[in-house]
């Protein structure tokens, strides 16, 4: 079925039997990877998590299925999480829709997924799949976004406060999720005693999420500034900041670029396509260089490299943030490369 966000909320919350495959796709990718932890945290803390890469399933379709119908290591509930997927995973959709006993959920995750492909229509049309697609949000939208995360931990934030850490995590939840944390526990806040969340505490933590360093270093990977990335990386570094929340700010960007070389490559104007967007003028001048620079098959390939850094740093036994490093190291040269 074609889920709204309540519905998707609901059955997550109550981990519904009744849903045993849960596809989230569309650009929004740290979302998803929040809705598949908030299905991880109802099924209970001692849970199994099976993760599975979405390349695989081309050649292997029917391990989701032996997973999800698998006992867990100990006996307990499990879910099985597949990064990255694509229109390959359609047949280990099919058997796992099909398989009359299935003990735990699945969840899908593909932020390339067409709305009108295979896969997502599929899962539309099967009751016991939920199908949705995760969006940044924006407007009233991302306030209530905020709000929402900031009252699971026990913080009632004004609207400008709301705004202001929307505004500098750039649509990022689990960089919002994070902060709202570090927030609530200054405050020793909690479900059964709210505190108020005004601009006064955000100033007195320091909780500015969309510094200087962080721009500069998605700028000089995408201008292809080879001789600046490594400075700028490392004066990112001093500064506290986080790869997990960069690798995501340039991968958010290249699908802003991507949606707007789409049109380039369609017949559009270039500098018409940018102005349309309504940018700040100081950014209007060099994204429409970005789009004139980037070619369709190097910004799926830069994607595709960021994102396997995040996933890699988010698995156990990772090299650490020298992952992060490198794959914006490469990027910045395949931007040089395409100058």
């Amino acid at each position: 079925m074609k889920a709204s966000e309540n519905q998707l909320v609901n059955a997550i919350d109550a981990a519904s039997p009744a849903i045993r495959l849960y596809l989230l796709h569309g650009p929004d990718e740290s979302g998803a990877a929040d809705y598949a932890a908030r299905l991880g945290r109802a099924l209970g803390a001692d849970a199994e998590k099976i993760a599975i890469e979405g390349s695989s399933l081309k050649s292997d379709p029917g391990r989701v299925v032996d997973e999800a119908r698998s006992l867990a290591l100990f006996g307990g509930r499990r879910w099985i999480l597949i990064n990255n997927a694509g229109e390959d995973a359609i047949e280990a959709a099919k058997m796992l829709i099909a398989e009359p006993h299935v003990e735990h959920p699945v969840v899908l995750i593909g932020p390339g997924l067409r709305s009108k492909g295979k896969l997502v229509e599929f899962a539309i049309a099967q009751p016991a799949a939920m199908s949705f697609a995760c969006y940044v949000p924006d407007g009233a939208n991302a306030e209530r976004l905020v709000v929402g995360i900031a009252r699971e931990h026990g913080l009632r934030p004004t609207p400008a406060a709301a705004r202001r850490l929307m505004s500098a995590a750039n649509g990022d939840r689990a960089v919002i999720a994070r902060e709202i944390e570090k927030l609530a526990l200054y405050l020793d806040a909690a479900a059964d005693r709210p505190r108020e969340l005004d601009d006064d505490v955000i100033d007195l933590l320091g909780a500015e999420l969309g510094d200087a360093q962080m721009s500069d270093v998605v700028d000089a990977a995408l201008e292809g500034r080879v001789r600046d990335i490594s400075r700028e990386l490392g004066r990112f570094a001093d500064s506290g900041g986080s790869a997990i929340p960069l690798l995501r700010q340039i991968v958010r960007k290249l699908m802003s670029l991507a949606a707007m070389r789409g049109e380039v490559d369609a017949g559009a104007d270039a500098t018409a396509t940018v102005k349309k967007r309504r940018l700040h003028f100081r950014e209007e001048a060099g994204t429409i260089r970005l789009v004139q620079r980037w070619r369709a098959a190097e910004i799926t390939a830069a994607i595709d490299r960021l994102r396997r850094a995040e996933r890699a740093l988010m698995s156990a036994g990772g090299a650490g943030e020298i992952l992060s490093d490198v794959a914006i190291t490469e990027t910045t040269r395949a931007a040089a490369r395409a100058r």
